[in-house]
């Protein structure tokens, strides 16, 4: 006689187990129909799950962020099955739930088209109308291989056979489809009320350039045709702000097959580069860091007594010279302790902070590669603080104010926090971990802001923060993180003289404000939409004449205005001057400077911004304060700096 205990603290009691299913019609028709799975004692379940004993249970519906999960990770059983009806051939493979959406690789003779998504959204509509149930059975390991075996299917035959153990396992059939999966899943196919399929790309299997080259089709899924509909609109946003787009067409970069994975930066791209370069670098020397320099190729042998050799050999490129084997930097991290080595350090010389833009490499897989955003050739803006364990939660804190305030001068104010612990295998006492932890922890309360625990999720040397950006579009970018480090430095011979005489081996903080240069500047690219603050520009203004009477003018403002240190260049080419300015709109120059007759009479300029927006004339004088102003705001509003 199970007692079923709800969110609200009510109560109900059955005769007999019960399903969720049923536990949702005795509260409402309504309820019952919308459920979609359940959760008893915390642990997702199908609404088919039976409940014999005592629980705690809440009815999941598209309301539910679970709902949602559930809802893709079934539509991609839905899209699969539709695959399969319309090209018999085809094999599944593998088909997670991804951020908004979900996606499935086939193995296919050919290609997926444009068309051929149409046609397969077109049979997933009709697989909703048919209303199949969906229905979880248990099957052994062996009759598992023989169903896919017999079926055709070698690559469910390959995963299955991988699975480690000999449980049984769990599938999910709806009429002629059936599939390997944990579930939850709706009970039934009528439950999909809205959902597209987006795109189609190449995938290889196991995700090896060796192995077949499989077909990744994707999708989104949602609870109503009105959330369907703004993701879509987000999604054509996000099309127009695609960095890729942007760095083409206002000339900041480039990728060509000569150096994949590696950015050519244009004039324009470079000076956004050096203007966050130069921003670090004075934030980092007003906080008492020391920068350095150090190799690209550095002996094979450092990177095996690092543990980055046994770790990360697949990840890194070498090359073989004078008899040596050298690894081209994946990380700064062994090379900054190479610095602290040199002489003997006391405890009065810590916490002593090292920074240095670290040229690194890592070798991507060729279809891992996007734009800036990942990349095989790109710059951190790397830190490691050698310290005391008493020191670790001070320097923490000082790391998260300097975070947190260059995150609002480029414009961002939403940040979330996550704290990854102890994992399974690791390095280093409890005691020590417990301490690592509280530090992070107490660290985090002290934001008041609302942070994440992700248990087991820490290095193997220690606990880590994430600080992930979001961006206008209401997308998660992880960007800063600290992590503490017990073992690295002593593995590599670092130690410090203690108060007490001892040699101790300092604790490293590894730390990184905006990650990889590349991504971040990608990240601001899209966020902007190429139309950057006054402060990023590479151009900050154009002078534009209407006839060549005005040339001459024209040019000693430009030499005016450099001379206060803008950048600001001039167009004097014989075309009107409506073109000029829609050329110049369109690359997102954030002042338009309009000189005739009238302003060279009176000494001014006519200002237009890149909006549309006219400001009238100015005085060269007074442009230079405004653009000065404009440029001190950096990336925060008009309404924050006036507060701050």
């Amino acid at each position: 006689m199970p007692q079923i205990t709800l969110p609200d603290g009510s109560t109900r009691s059955f005769d007999n187990a019960v399903t969720i299913a049923e536990v949702a019609a005795s509260i409402g028709e309504g309820l019952a129909k919308a459920a979609l799975a359940g959760r008893v004692n915390g642990v997702l379940v199908d609404t088919s799950h039976s409940v014999e004993i005592e629980a705690e249970v809440a009815i999941i519906t598209e309301r539910d962020a679970e709902g949602i999960e559930v809802l893709r990770h079934s539509c991609a059983h839905l899209m699969a099955q539709a695959v399969q009806r319309l090209f018999p051939k085809a094999q599944v493979t593998i088909g997670p739930v991804i951020e908004d959406g979900f996606f499935y690789d086939f193995s296919y003779e050919r290609p997926f088209t444009p068309e051929d998504l149409i046609a397969i959204e077109k049979e997933m509509g009709v697989l909703v109308k048919e209303n199949l149930r969906v229905d979880r059975t248990v099957l052994s390991r062996e009759d598992a291989i023989a169903l896919f075996q017999e079926k055709g299917e070698t690559y469910k035959v390959e995963i299955i056979s991988s699975i480690p153990g000999d449980e049984d396992l769990s599938f999910y059939r709806q009429g002629d489809f059936i599939d390997l999966c944990r579930g939850p899943h709706v009970p039934s196919t009528s439950k999909f009320k809205a959902f597209k399929l987006t795109s189609v790309a190449g995938a290889y299997w196991r995700g090896d350039s060796n192995n077949e080259m499989l077909q990744r089709v994707y999708g989104t899924a949602w609870g109503s045709k009105k959330d369907l509909n703004l993701y879509l609109q987000r999604l054509e946003e996000a099309e127009k702000r695609d960095h890729r787009k942007l760095g083409k067409s206002l000339n900041l970069f480039h990728f060509q097959e000569e150096a994949p994975g590696m950015a050519f930066w244009h004039p324009k791209g470079w000076t956004i580069y050096q203007i966050v370069q130069r921003y670090m670098q004075v934030r980092q020397d007003a906080t008492n860091y020391k920068e350095i320099n150090t190799p690209q190729l550095v002996d094979y042998s450092l990177w095996e007594k690092s543990g980055h050799a046994a770790k990360f050999a697949d990840e890194m490129f070498s090359v073989e010279s004078d008899n040596r084997m050298y690894a081209i930097k994946p990380m700064n991290c062994p090379c900054h302790i190479q610095v602290f080595n040199q002489g003997l350090k006391s405890y009065r010389d810590l916490p002593l902070r090292l920074a240095e833009f670290g040229s690194c490499h890592r070798y991507e897989p060729s279809g891992s590669m996007h734009g800036l955003m990942r990349v095989r050739s790109f710059v951190q803006d790397d830190g490691h603080i050698f310290c005391t364990e008493d020191q670790i939660q001070a320097e923490v804190a000082d790391f998260m104010d300097l975070l947190f305030s260059v995150y609002t001068d480029f414009g961002f104010d939403d940040v979330i926090l996550r704290l990854s612990t102890r994992p399974e295998k690791r390095v280093g006492s409890d005691e020590i971990w417990d301490e690592a932890e509280k530090s992070l922890k107490d660290a985090l309360n002290a934001t008041g802001l609302p942070w994440e625990l992700v248990p087991g999720e820490g290095a193997f040397y220690g606990p880590k923060i994430e600080y992930s950006l979001k961006d206008c579009m209401g997308r998660i970018q992880q960007c800063g993180t600290i992590q503490v480090d017990f073992f690295t430095p002593g593995r590599l011979g670092a130690h410090y003289i203690a108060e007490d005489n001892s040699r101790k081996t300092p604790v490293m903080l590894h730390r990184a404000v905006l990650g990889s240069f590349e991504r971040f500047i990608g990240i601001l690219i899209e966020h902007y939409a190429g139309a950057m603050p006054a402060w990023l520009a590479p151009e900050q203004a154009i002078i534009l004449n209407i006839t060549d009477k005005q040339s001459q003018y024209c040019t000693e403002v430009e030499e005016s205005l450099k001379n206060k240190g803008f950048r600001v260049t001039t167009d004097l080419r014989n075309e009107k001057i409506g073109f000029k300015i829609r050329e110049h709109t369109l690359q997102k120059i954030p002042y338009l400077l309009v000189v005739g007759d009238k302003e060279v009479e009176s000494g001014s300029v006519a200002v237009r911004k890149r909006g549309g927006e006219d400001l009238g004339p100015m005085t060269i004088d007074d442009f230079c304060e405004y653009l000065s102003q404009d440029v001190a705001r950096l990336g925060r509003s008009e309404e924050s700096t006036v507060a701050d």
